[in-house]
């Protein structure tokens, strides 16, 4: 069985990039006769916004994308995520670090997303106190085909280093928990956005030492603002509005170049969802990281 999914964090309202993302995955799930789930990444309190994912859940009911099943919560699978943590203890593939960010960056070679980890804890604290869980990494190469952007390799140890799995606050990070999300949702197909495209490869090391399937992966590009920055409520996107799905979906179609016929601009859901899904390609995708996003 296909199963795609829809992964929001709650930290504000849909902004036209989540509706991008949205319709990208509903449509290669939908097209294919599969199952489409929507998933709330509520693994970082600090950062949520009160009522946030319910809005976004009403959202997508306005704009016509009908999920399949309950919605599952990050926050209420904790026993989930320590049970893999337990696992990869067993293994010895995990061990606890005492670094500090500060001492990181001070003494960490540049990666590719910032500095790598020099691997200081990795054969003991010296008699420090815990911060943080962090998986070991190895000169192996990841590679993998994306659907969208091509060929992608990484070797972590070099790119990336050890990985915090949990955190000093005692929040478990967003790798470990989309990992053991997506095995057991069983979800076969990841559509999203281009910003997580060197997530994946730690994703695919995880997934290699927890014996988990390994899902087919579709990078889209980010829709970005006129500064280049991705739209996001950092960036002070707008919300998506209720008055006219029908252009918004009409421009997300457009941005994701299906081609759209330009007598369906103004068209309601009911015109515009038969045709999306009769004629979706995801061949036709730019292979971008990031596309100026229109004027809604």
């Amino acid at each position: 069985m296909f199963r795609g999914r829809f992964a929001p964090s709650p930290t504000g309202p849909l902004h036209f990039g989540s509706l991008v993302a949205a319709v990208a995955s509903y449509l290669d799930a939908r097209s294919c006769g599969g199952e489409w789930i929507v998933r709330m990444e509520d693994l970082d309190p600090p950062r949520e916004q009160p009522g946030a994912a319910d809005s976004i859940l009403r959202t997508l009911e306005t704009y016509g994308l009908e999920w399949d099943g309950p919605v599952l919560y990050q926050s209420r699978r904790s026993e989930f995520y320590e049970a893999a943590l337990a696992k990869l203890v067993s293994l010895e593939s995990l061990y606890p670090c005492a670094c500090t960010r500060k001492e990181i960056a001070d003494s960490a070679l540049p990666g590719i997303e910032g500095p790598v980890y020099p691997g200081t804890c990795r054969h003991g604290l010296g008699g420090r106190e815990m911060r943080a869980w962090r998986v070991r990494t190895n000169q192996q190469e990841i590679a993998f085909e994306d659907a969208v952007q091509g060929p992608q390799s990484q070797i972590l140890e070099r790119d990336i280093g050890d990985f915090i799995l949990k955190r000093a606050d005692g929040l478990y990070a967003y790798q470990l928990a989309v990992v053991i999300d997506d095995a057991e949702q069983g979800i076969t197909h990841v559509v999203r956005g281009a910003d997580l495209l060197d997530s994946t490869p730690r994703q695919i090391y995880l997934q290699q030492l927890l014996s988990l399937p390994h899902p087919m992966y579709a990078h889209i590009p980010l829709a970005v603002n006129a500064q280049g920055e991705k739209l996001s409520k950092q960036t002070l996107a707008a919300p998506l509005k209720g008055d006219s799905p029908g252009r918004a979906l009409w421009l997300a179609l457009d941005f994701l170049q299906q081609q759209p016929p330009q007598e369906l601009a103004g068209a309601n859901l009911g015109d515009l969802w038969p045709w999306a899904l009769a004629n979706w390609r995801l061949r036709n995708i730019p292979k971008a990281r990031a596309l100026p996003a229109p004027t809604l």
